[in-house]
């Protein structure tokens, strides 16, 4: 069955290199039938709108820089309205091979995944050339995602994707600042048949600074944060209930300590601190379960709640906004920026 496929662009003052990664897309690829640009122009004050208009893609403006994770959201919706079957994000800065797209889409046309990721540390032949601290900073962000999702991915961070229109359908994000992490958690405790594919990638944009990791400090709290939220709204117990548990057995462990002294030597001394402390872990323990299990409730009713926007989704989308073009041809009037605000 030959698919419709929208490509996505989140670009961010990116004149550059926007024009080549655009026109560097295949025409004609395996199964495909139809095929549209998005390029999500977020603020830029370059010409990045207009060279992408040139090129043949559909420009959607938003009036200022909102972060990558809001232009990926702007992306996924429009490309959903244009009746996507297939959706792949791929930076604007030049650093992945628009060629290796079909590679990509591969594993969800063949029926054995429905999100599939580039990795570029699956091979150490593919091992791109970056400062060792990104390494590292990566490394280490795969090992909390992996255990997180008790999955065994090598690469969460990297923003070259595919998505059936199932995956895309599913995606509940919220983080604005990025997305790559968060919708490996989020689509992970869906159950969405996940894979990765090597890849070889450039591991230094040629062109200016990356807009996500330029302060590597910051990139990294801010990530840590959306994982945290993610992870937590998720596995609300593991986050909250566990560590009151623990804290409750401290209490616990600590009382009996203090009561076998009283009973062997009829007084606290020189223990007195401890019982403050052994009722102060208690309460907090039981604080800390109690706040578990109704945020295990709240996460019950956001399932509910999730599979209620899906139908909604599905429904909303069942009609495509604009008839995409055949595959070779532009994709869209470059008349048809539109703008978010």
């Amino acid at each position: 069955m030959k698919q419709h496929l929208v490509v996505i662009l989140p670009a961010l003052n990116e004149e550059r290199t926007i024009e080549s990664v655009i026109t560097s897309i295949p025409k004609t690829m395996p199964g495909i039938s139809r095929m549209s640009v998005i390029v999500v122009n977020d603020g830029s004050i370059d010409k990045t709108a207009e060279i992408s208009r040139n090129a043949g893609a559909l420009v959607i403006s938003h009036a200022q820089p909102m972060g990558v994770g809001a232009a990926f959201h702007t992306g996924i919706k429009e490309a959903l309205q244009l009746g996507a079957d297939l959706i792949v994000n791929i930076d604007a800065d030049g650093q992945f091979n628009p060629e290796d797209i079909p590679h990509l889409l591969a594993p969800i046309q063949q029926g054995k995944a429905e999100f599939v990721t580039a990795s570029r540390f699956a091979k150490q032949e593919y091992m791109p050339q970056m400062p060792a601290i990104k390494i590292w900073g990566n490394r280490w962000m795969v090992r909390i995602i992996n255990f997180i999702t008790s999955k065994n991915f090598t690469d969460v961070s990297c923003g070259f994707r595919a998505y059936s229109r199932e995956a895309a359908l599913r995606l509940t994000l919220f983080g604005k600042f990025t997305y790559t992490q968060e919708s490996f958690i989020d689509l992970a405790f869906k159950g969405i048949a996940m894979t990765e594919v090597p890849l070889i990638v450039r591991g230094e944009r040629e062109h200016g600074v990356s807009r996500v990791a330029s302060n590597l400090w910051r990139y990294g709290a801010k990530s840590a944060t959306i994982i945290f939220r993610a992870a937590r709204d998720h596995k609300p117990f593991y986050f909250v209930g566990f560590p009151g548990l623990i804290i409750l057995i401290a209490g616990i462990a600590v009382g009996i300590f203090v009561v076998q002294h009283y009973v062997a030597t009829g007084q606290t001394y020189p223990y007195r601190s401890l019982v403050t402390g052994s009722g102060v872990l208690l309460i907090i323990g039981f604080l800390l379960l109690v706040i578990s299990l109704l945020a295990d409730m709240i996460h019950r009713s956001r399932m509910a709640i999730e599979e209620v926007l899906y139908l909604a989704r599905k429904n909303a989308y069942s009609i495509p906004l604009t008839p995409a073009c055949p595959a070779g041809r532009p994709p869209l009037s470059p008349s048809r920026e539109r703008a978010v605000e």
